[in-house]
């Protein structure tokens, strides 16, 4: 049989919108409201308001008292618009209707609050006394809006107040503070329409720029003028005012600021010396006649082009997929200044010819003929950017010899910091292979290179995603290691090398780290509440010393907390896929609920699978492979199910060991899976082993093994869904996925053909060897011996193929290289494969789910898989 090519050479009109969550008329009839709590806090941390936009258009307005555990309309619309109108009478109706509320702000009389409507009006309620005073009118706020040239000192002692900007310029701008002195300060940039929310005082200026050598304007931060939006108009009328010879002089200061031949030297923190490089080598240049008689003086003889003292931008283009960063000027050196300028730490970096992947282009937008493309790319067992640590006494110049033993096949290796007792410099060390961490503890005096830390592994540590190194004081760090099978976090004696306590403990895993403090720290934990889901996430305390933990939350949900300004309450909401938004106020000690602040509220969508229109998932639990491992994931089910019939599955995979990706959080955004759920067919997403956020037992499954995906548990999730629901017919099992879920889907064909019949496989890495080195290499190992990739690759395994699989890929994907598909395609041809491929032209990573492929992948399903029976 000859292999079987669909090629996209035929233009379909396909009627659908660009988010095809749900019909348009079931997205007309969902809603959900009272699901996001903004806080806005009083400055004393007592009180706070938020907004709640209602179905029908209308806004509530909340207060919180935090010390009375209370909540209360900030105001009853009904009787403003009764005390508007007796205004609006007394001004023979020059006011108009009621402008509609924005935003609200806490008074100082503890009685009052500013009501910040559109277009900038101020007005003050006081529901007490009843008095409603217009302290700023829209037009005022349009005449205080003007910018204005050149930019003024700061005044201060006002009122705090916050300034949402936004940019509605088609360049993106930078904004800049303007202090008391005229020197300037950044605090951000705003891409084009978008919002930029900063807090400022009353008699502040704010200077907006393009560069450095382009400013646009500068607004004085007035009581009131919260809402700020930069149109072509207000910079097109800037106000050019008669500006000081101080303020000239000191903006012209700051526009100098960083230029020169000084910009690319590294100044020692006494001013003394300045390091810089020439010809690849070391130099230092004496900035005080008293330092040294030869003004620049040659420390380094051995750089070169490939050996050099350059700062390196190699490793990021090639490692960080930073693929168009530029080499940094020639004369710009990577070193490190000891504190009291009397060592400096130089890297030597060894530069790899960088390996580029090469594209077709076939149909560039400025010309008829394709174009070729590329970009620098390090792929498993290539060689990369070496930086070698040099040390040397400033003094003389004398260098410091270090020994290479603790650190001898980097990934990694990076400067951390230097003690504060001027005896040591630390670096981390990250080993080739992902199976060891180090943080190495290097004495200045001698060079001897020792282990404050050494973490290993018999099989990866998950350093992308568990990694945890924070200082607590000069000698004491803390870290995070799976070592007792969990990811846990642990106080080091940096001076001893030894473990001084674990903090955490138990079955479960610390997830992040939101916060610390001397005595204790604040952190999200999976797993930590053995009668829910492990993937929630709760938010914990545990003091330092390891005598204290509290979970702060209990919700039976996934959650997220936002902190009051004293850090002694937040404000925790969590959510399940089948449970809209909870938000409550909690007490950041014992973590005691103090008062539920809002449920929100749905409408047009059911969680019962036999109701009529859309549904929610349904979570659902069953054994994994070994029978008593829990192996959770949900279901999409049709919205005109129909309990009597049976429905083919469609599994959505992605197994990437970077995470657990199954969906935890409360949404009405599952585009692709509900469109092939709305086709007719079951939709199912599942966490098998190997994914992240469970044992390590769980997650080494995936070690030098990535073909297995979990595949043994996600078969035994399906047929025990089929066993619990009729409906669901578990002979007829359809797959698909994108990157690594493309790989998943193909292999589901290859080593799995009995119980998946049919696979669609968009922008797979097929062959790790032919992916990105820092993700492959962290689960697959170095390559050396290449046995264990080749056993994970589809495509030197295409001969096993056995059922309907559909290829898809962007020509111009700049995240998985794209040949790794079309060696598939090729594999498959020369096994004399039937199967189809579907290149998406000009199309990057992901264009599988563009509607054109989507469309192919569901036409795809319905042909193989068949309607509901």
């Amino acid at each position: 049989m000859k292999p079987l090519w669909l090629f996209s050479v035929m233009v379909i009109l396909l009627a659908m919108g660009q988010c095809p969550c749900l019909s348009d008329a079931a997205q007309d009839r969902v809603r959900v409201w009272r699901d996001q709590v903004e806080p806005n806090w009083a400055p004393d941390s007592q009180r706070f308001w938020y907004r709640v936009d209602l179905p029908d258009r209308n806004r509530e307005f909340w207060v919180v008292d935090v010390k009375q555990q209370q909540k209360k309309l900030a105001f009853e619309q009904e009787q403003l618009s009764i005390v508007w109108k007796n205004i609006d009478a007394a001004a023979k109706g020059g006011l108009q209707r009621l402008p509609k509320i924005e935003k609200l702000s806490f008074r100082d009389d503890h009685e009052s609050i500013g009501l910040h409507c559109e277009r900038g009006g101020l007005y003050v309620w006081n529901e007490k006394t009843g008095e409603f005073l217009i302290e700023q009118t829209p037009n005022q706020a349009a005449a205080n809006s003007r910018l204005f040239m050149p930019p003024r000192s700061s005044s201060n002692g006002g009122e705090t107040c916050d300034i949402t900007m936004v940019n509605r310029l088609n360049r993106p701008v930078e904004v800049l503070w303007v202090d008391g002195s005229g020197n300037y300060s950044t605090r951000g940039t705003i891409r084009p329409d978008a919002k930029f929310v900063q807090g400022s005082y009353d008699g502040h200026v704010w200077l907006i720029r393009f560069s450095e050598t382009e400013e646009v304007g500068c607004f004085v931060c007035v009581k009131g003028q919260l809402e700020f939006e930069l149109t072509p108009e207000l910079v097109e009328n800037v106000e050019r005012r008669q500006g000081t010879e101080q303020n000239r002089r000191q903006r012209n200061r700051n526009q100098n600021r960083g230029r020169g031949t000084q910009a690319r030297q590294s100044v020692s923190p006494d001013g003394s010396r300045a390091a810089f490089v020439r010809e690849d080598n070391l130099w230092i240049e004496a900035l005080k006649a008293n330092v040294d008689a030869t003004k620049q003086r040659q420390w380094t003889q051995d750089g070169n082009s490939e050996n050099s003292f350059r700062r390196d931008a190699s490793r990021a283009r090639l490692v960080s997929m930073l693929y168009d960063l530029p080499d940094f000027p020639e004369d710009t050196p990577h070193v490190f200044w000891s504190p009291d300028s009397k060592f400096l730490l130089a890297w030597q970096t060894s530069r790899v010819p960088e390996r580029r992947v090469v594209y077709v282009e076939s149909l560039p937008g400025d010309q008829l003929q394709p174009k070729t493309q590329s970009y620098p790319y390090a792929k498993p067992g290539d060689p990369i950017p070496i930086p070698t640590p040099r040390l040397f006494a400033v003094e003389d110049g004398r260098e410091i010899a270090l020994k290479n033993d603790l650190f001898p096949n980097p990934f990694e290796l990076r400067f951390e910091r230097w003690s504060e007792d001027g005896r040591y410099l630390f670096l981390f060390y990250n080993q080739r292979g992902h199976d060891c961490l180090r943080l190495l503890k290097v004495d200045l005096e001698t060079g001897d290179v020792s282990a404050a830390i050494d973490e290993q592994s018999p099989t990866f540590i998950h350093y992308s995603g568990k990694f945890v190194l924070r200082w607590l004081d000069s000698s004491t760090v803390l870290w995070a290691s799976e070592r007792s099978g969990w990811n846990h976090l642990y106080r080091y004696d940096v001076e001893t090398g030894e473990v001084k306590n674990a903090v955490t403990q138990g079955a479960w895993n610390v997830r992040r780290v939101e916060r610390m403090d001397q005595e204790g720290v604040w952190f999200y934990a999976v797993g930590v509440l053995p009668e829910q889901d492990p993937y929630h996430e709760h938010f914990c305390y545990a003091s330092l010393d390891g005598a204290t933990f509290r979970v702060l939350t209990s919700g039976d949900g996934t959650h997220g907390v936002q902190w009051a300004p004293d850090h002694k309450t937040f404000l925790a909401t969590y959510s399940r896929v089948d449970l809209p938004p909870v938000t409550e106020l909690r007490s950041a000690e014992t973590g005691e609920l103090l008062l539920e602040i809002e449920r929100a509220e749905v409408s047009g969508i059911s969680s019962e699978i036999e109701s009529p229109g859309p549904k929610l998932p349904t979570r659902f639990v069953a054994k994994g492979r070994d029978g008593k491992t829990d192996i959770w994931g949900i279901v999409h089910w049709p919205s005109n199910f129909d309990p009597t019939k049976k429905y083919a599955v469609v599994e959505n995979i992605y197994a990437g060991p970077h995470s657990h990706h199954v969906p935890k959080r409360f949404s009405l955004r599952y585009p692709t899976q509900r469109r092939i759920a709305d086709a007719g067919f079951i939709v199912v997403q599942i966490d098998g082993m190997g994914t992240a956020w469970r044992s390590k037992e769980f997650h080494d499954v995936c070690h030098r093994n990535l073909r297995d995906a979990g595949f043994p548990d996600r078969v035994a999730w399906i047929k025990a869904l089929a066993e619990k629901y009729p409906q669901v017919d578990a002979t007829r099992v359809g797959i698909y996925g994108g990157s690594a879920g493309g790989q998943n889907a193909m292999a589901a064909l290859l080593w799995h053909h009995d119980f998946y019949s049919v696979a669609v496989a968009d922008c797979g890495c097929h062959d790790n060897r032919m992916d990105k080195i820092w993700w492959n290499e962290q689960w697959m190992g170095e390559l050396g011996d290449e046995s264990h990739y080749i056993a994970s690759s589809n495509a030197e395994n295409a001969n096993l193929l056995q059922g309907h699989l559909m290829l898809t890929v962007g020509e111009a994907d700049r995240n998985v290289d794209p040949a790794s598909t079309t060696q598939v395609v090729g594999k498959l041809i020369a096994a004399n494969k039937t199967f189809t491929f579907l290149p998406i032209i000009g199309g990057g990573h992901g264009s599988g789910e563009g509607s054109y492929a989507a469309e192919k992948r569901l036409e795809f399903f319905k042909r193989h898989l068949g309607p509901p029976q």
